[in-house]
């Protein structure tokens, strides 16, 4: 059993993981901003230690910390992954400087890991699936302070002999995301018999389970023998279009809605080939994915059914 310490725990992916590391027995610690959004983790509170100390906050942070003494620390508190969250100057302030006070802070307590969480945006765009060893070329704020963020814990990671890799996540979808996202609104529409608003039908991503990646997020944690900066690709390695996850999502919710291509704007960062080299972490982690995107979008579709509570949150919230 170790004691865990997550950021962005009150999040999508970090509630799963939360759930994840309750599930295993470890004691778990979370730290969360003032004013943080409950509705994900709100059953949880009794089982978890929750801090309020916001990564900006260096000495509160740093007492925070020496108070918890984790043995693994998970961060994946983020600004600017959404195309709502645009201050550029919030987004420099939780990616980069937020996860510099993390990581110092954590130095001067000491650990066995410290999984730090990057982004794909972080190669930018290109025409194949990157590799790690790949330059970076971020074409936005929050890709660029990713970027940045990976490489002060790859720069750390080895100048202070510590374990401190980073996970470069690719389009994660599952229980607890954002209403606003593609997939939740597929489900949510889709129990009600419509698709949503959709941007063009060769739109592509490489969605990979939430479970898929708290898998990653442990083996990362767990194997102190990898090499000390490691960045790995957390993606399936099969690209998805558009076109393809509405007719996921037609088949399994038994739709006979049409889509409407094109009754939704493009965003900046639509791109038809976005997919990744997953092979590093493969081989060097032993990590693969155990969820198809078909098996994946049936389990995130009856999460939905089993939460009917949660049904009129998203619904309030979704687009379109």
């Amino acid at each position: 059993m170790k004691t865990a310490l997550v950021t962005g725990g009150t999040g999508f992916v970090g509630a799963n993981l939360v759930r994840r590391l309750l599930r295993e027995g470890h004691r778990v610690h979370l730290l969360a901003r003032p004013g943080y959004a409950v509705w994900r983790i709100r059953e949880l509170i009794p089982e978890l230690v929750l801090h309020e100390a916001p990564l900006d906050d260096r000495r509160r942070l740093t007492d925070t910390v020496k108070e918890i003494k984790p043995d693994w620390i998970f961060h994946l508190a983020a600004h600017g992954a959404y195309s709502w969250q645009n201050d550029s100057g919030a987004i420099i302030s939780a990616n980069l400087a937020g996860t510099v006070n993390l990581l110092e802070a954590c130095l001067e307590t000491g650990f066995e890991a410290f999984v730090n969480t990057g982004s794909s945006s972080e190669y930018g765009f290109k025409d194949h699936a990157p590799a790690e060893t790949e330059c970076p070329e971020p074409n936005g704020c929050y890709a660029v302070t990713k970027a940045a963020a990976t490489n002060f814990c790859r720069y750390i990671s080895r100048a202070r002999n510590v374990h401190a890799p980073t996970l470069r996540l690719y389009s994660v979808y599952g229980p607890y995301e954002d209403p606003r996202r593609l997939i939740p609104a597929l489900v949510v529409n889709g129990l009600a018999g419509r698709l949503p608003p959709l941007v063009s039908p060769a739109t592509a991503r490489d969605y990979v389970y939430a479970e898929d990646v708290c898998d990653a997020y442990l083996l990362a944690a767990a194997r102190t023998d990898l090499p000390r900066g490691s960045i790995y690709n957390v993606g399936t390695g099969i690209q998805t279009t558009m076109r393809e996850a509405v007719e996921t999502a037609r088949g399994v919710l038994r739709l006979a809605a049409e889509p409407g291509w094109g009754t939704m704007p493009a965003r900046t960062w639509d791109t038809e080939v976005w997919v990744a080299d997953s092979s590093l972490i493969r081989r060097e982690l032993g990590w693969a994915p155990r969820f198809s995107f078909v098996d994946g979008f049936r389990k995130t579709a009856d999460w939905f059914s089993a939460h009917p509570e949660l049904l009129e949150h998203y619904r309030g919230k979704e687009q379109g």
